[in-house]
């Protein structure tokens, strides 16, 4: 285990990746194959293999949940976190970040796993650029190490290089210049490697950051003549510490006046970037970097563009933090309601543990007691459609959380008195007591259309999800044929489901679009 920690610290994740998969199979030991997991998976996070994100994130978080260590829940959240918002998901990724501080503070006696785990979350805050959050993780990180005599006085320039940028990205240049230039004061003070006194003695995949802050003190007319490529090139070759080569090159052409060289090197980057959001500079860097090249070129029109542009960047994030704020409310309020709706049912055996809903069992008592009173009414069965593609493209968390909020819109729009139920999957049954058949076409386009008005696209990006309802008369009888009401009942809205379903494909390929 600590061969694997120490390539991920040297930016080596290739090979911690390749000797987690050959330790795996052996590893018996439930604590000990949860850490290569989790370990796995920092290094695909490293490497930007997006493509294995969603089944590493999955093995990992059944082996942190079987586990039941809040240190080890706290590691995990903190890097699905990253995950989520490589996804372009930044609600789930707030979410996960605020579960891996939670747990983290629950740790009784922090050991080294711990330091990391605030350094990871430290990281995770920084990269969507909430830098107070990110501040204090990583002064939880320093606390903790401290007590391990870890000598962690250095760690996280990364965290400080964001935050510099962005009060440039903001307009802050002079605050940009105070933060890096602490930055690299700290590095000339810290002792020195035995191995290459020029370096300050910290982990290998630190260096670049601090390479980067010289680079980008340059480009901003205000560092010295060192020359910053023994920092830049001194780790490994992980995707993340490549963008720091790379946009430090930018700085070195910008800072030595080549602007036509400093602009080719941002083409040619940028045509290689699939989301300029997800770079790990953020996506305001290279047009401020495109900004200061054309300032030296002297072309100020440009400078002025592209300056914009850097702005709009900005400002886009700190909308989408508002949106972010907005739904937060929402989903509050309908968590709270969805807590009333089940409240009076003190029986967790009649409780579905995800969404809190009422499950199967509960579904079947509260139909029978329809029955012996005599009751009728309309029994729904929804399926969300494009679920499975959730699970396949973003992992099974993903489509627990997406559960989640679909069972808080089901709570949210049906009436007080009506009752919803987990059936299993992403099957849920809709009970409306008093009724009738000719209602159901306005109810069911009501719950379709609400299902079809969440922010999906922000949550699982990529994935669009809909709803398709069947319907079923309840007659207010216990038993018909032999059989139980709900059963009968159940099966004839299931058939009408799939109707449903059937012509909603038929429809989208016929160029209709989404069912609503």
């Amino acid at each position: 285990m600590s061969e694997i920690r120490a390539l991920l610290r040297a930016g080596r994740s290739s090979a911690a990746v390749a000797l987690v998969d050959a330790t795996l199979p052996d590893a018996d030991d439930p604590t000990e194959r949860t850490w290569l997991l989790l370990l796995r998976l920092a290094g695909v996070l490293n490497l930007e293999h997006s493509a294995e994100y969603a089944g590493t994130v999955d093995r990992a978080a059944a082996a942190v949940r079987d586990l039941g260590d809040p240190g080890a829940l706290g590691y995990f959240h903190a890097l699905a976190a990253q995950v989520a918002h490589a996804d372009g998901s930044l609600e789930r990724c707030v979410t996960h970040l605020v579960r891996a501080g939670r747990f983290l503070t629950e740790v009784d006696k922090p050991d080294v796993v711990t330091a990391a785990a605030w350094h990871n979350l430290a990281v995770s805050y920084s990269n969507i650029w909430f830098h107070d959050q990110a501040a204090d993780a990583a002064g939880r990180a320093r606390e903790v190490a401290a007590s391990l005599d870890m000598n962690w006085h250095l760690a996280l320039p990364e965290v400080q290089v964001r935050f510099g940028i962005y009060l440039d990205h903001r307009g802050d240049t002079d605050g940009c210049v105070r933060v890096l230039r602490a930055l690299v004061n700290d590095a000339d003070r810290a002792p020195r490697r035995e191995d290459n006194p020029a370096l300050p003695r910290v982990i290998d995949m630190d260096l670049p950051w601090f390479g980067y802050a010289l680079t980008r003190l340059a480009a901003l007319d205000a560092g010295d003549d060192r020359d910053p490529r023994p920092y830049l090139y001194a780790a490994g070759g992980d995707a993340e510490l490549a963008d720091l080569r790379s946009y430090g090159e930018v700085c070195r052409a910008i800072a030595a006046g080549d602007s036509e060289a400093a602009l080719d090197r941002l083409q040619r980057l940028e045509s290689a970037i699939y989301n300029p959001h997800l770079t790990t500079l953020g996506a305001s860097e290279a047009a401020r970097l495109r900004a200061l090249a054309h300032l030296v070129a002297g072309d100020h029109a440009a400078a002025y563009a592209a300056e914009r542009s850097a702005f709009q960047h900005t400002a886009s994030h700190l909308d989408r933090i508002q949106t972010l704020l907005v739904e937060g409310v929402a989903a509050r309020l309908d968590h709270e309601d969805l807590r009333l709706t089940v409240a009076r049912y003190a029986d967790e055996a009649l409780t579905d543990p995800l969404t809190g809903l009422p499950n199967r069992r509960h579904l079947q008592q509260y139909v029978e007691a329809m029955a012996e009173r005599g009751e009728t009414g309309v029994l729904g069965v929804l399926d969300l459609d494009g679920f499975k593609a959730v699970n396949t493209v973003h992992g099974h968390l993903s489509g627990d959380t997406v559960l989640q909020k679909a069972a808080g819109a089901l709570v949210r729009i049906m009436r007080r008195r009506d009752f919803v139920a987990r059936y299993g999957g992403d099957e849920f049954v809709l009970i409306l007591p008093s009724a009738t058949m000719e209602k159901t076409e306005e109810i069911g386009a009501r719950i379709t259309s609400a299902i079809a008005a969440e922010d999906w696209a922000s949550l699982v990006p990529g994935t669009p999800l809909s709803a398709s309802i069947g319907w079923a008369e309840l007659n207010g009888v216990e038993r018909r044929n032999g059989r139980t009401e709900i059963a009968s009942a159940f099966e004839i809205a299931d058939r009408a489901m799939y109707q449903a379903k059937a012509a909603a494909m038929r429809r989208r390929r016929a160029g209709g679009g989404l069912a609503a």
